[in-house]
């Protein structure tokens, strides 16, 4: 047995599914970086593929979940619950849940700078699993795998407001009330490059009203300004925002 028939057959025991053509296992698992490194040695394919058509396959599945989950919704809400779900954080997570990354075949530089751990590497090849499922074992092999951790993470992302676009509800406050526009400024960045979690804090002139951490400068800004709008229903505006001092 190939050192490619090995890790397939870890982690279809890990998933508990055996497939049909575990081939298709062995694709999805293929970074093109392992290609790349590998170019010329007998039909070795990515993964791209099988990631677009799992992307399709669980747009499907989430839209589907979501307006049988909740009926009286309006449309807008189901489409940013959706948004959350599929967003790379989350189905990098869904990923790593598996260890999805313990078992990619990944070229020898891409592993060097943390490929394992980055967080779209694991959702491109989250998606080409499903992918690999669906064209494998069909619709409903897919639903019975993805939809129950689906449902965990939206309990979490519903109990946080996630699904929420913090920035501009709270744009739409202070520029209500104020006619101004919140600033946001990066503050710092740690960790290596692969897993690089940036500080962000939004201010209103020079008072601080929320401050957030993220793996990306956009998720860092929504965190602030999700802190500020709970700073706001807890505790109001500074009294620097509403009693601004007007001495010379």
């Amino acid at each position: 047995m190939s050192k490619s028939s090995d890790i397939s057959v870890a982690f279809e025991d890990l998933l508990g599914i055996k497939f049909h053509d575990p081939d298709l296992l062995t694709q999805a698992l293929t970074h093109r970086s392992f290609v790349n490194e590998y170019e010329g040695e007998g039909d070795v394919r990515d993964n791209e593929r099988l990631e677009f058509l799992g992307d399709a396959v669980l747009d499907l599945i989430v839209a589907d979940m979501l307006y049988r989950k909740f009926p009286q919704v309006d449309e807008g809400e189901l489409t940013q619950l959706r948004a959350a779900l599929v967003k790379t954080e989350s189905l990098a997570h869904l990923g790593a849940s598996c260890r999805i990354g313990d078992f990619l075949r990944i070229g020898y530089g891409e592993e060097l700078s943390g490929g394992r751990e980055r967080l779209t590497i694991l959702c491109r090849a989250f998606e080409a699993v499903i992918g690999a499922i669906y064209l494998d074992q069909g619709m409903e092999a897919v639903v019975d795998f993805v939809v129950p951790p689906l449902l965990e993470l939206l309990d979490h992302i519903i109990a946080n407001s996630l699904h929420i676009d913090a920035r501009s509800e709270l744009q739409e406050r202070i520029q209500a009330r104020f006619n101004i526009t919140p600033d946001y400024h990066v503050t710092g960045a740690e960790g290596p490059e692969h897993a690089k979690e940036f500080r962000v804090e939004v201010a209103i002139g020079e008072a601080l009203i929320g401050s957030g951490i993220g793996g990306s400068k956009r998720a860092a800004a929504q965190e602030a300004a999700r802190a500020a709008l709970k700073q706001l229903e807890a505790d109001g505006l500074p009294e620097s925002i509403l009693f601004p001092d007007e001495r010379s």
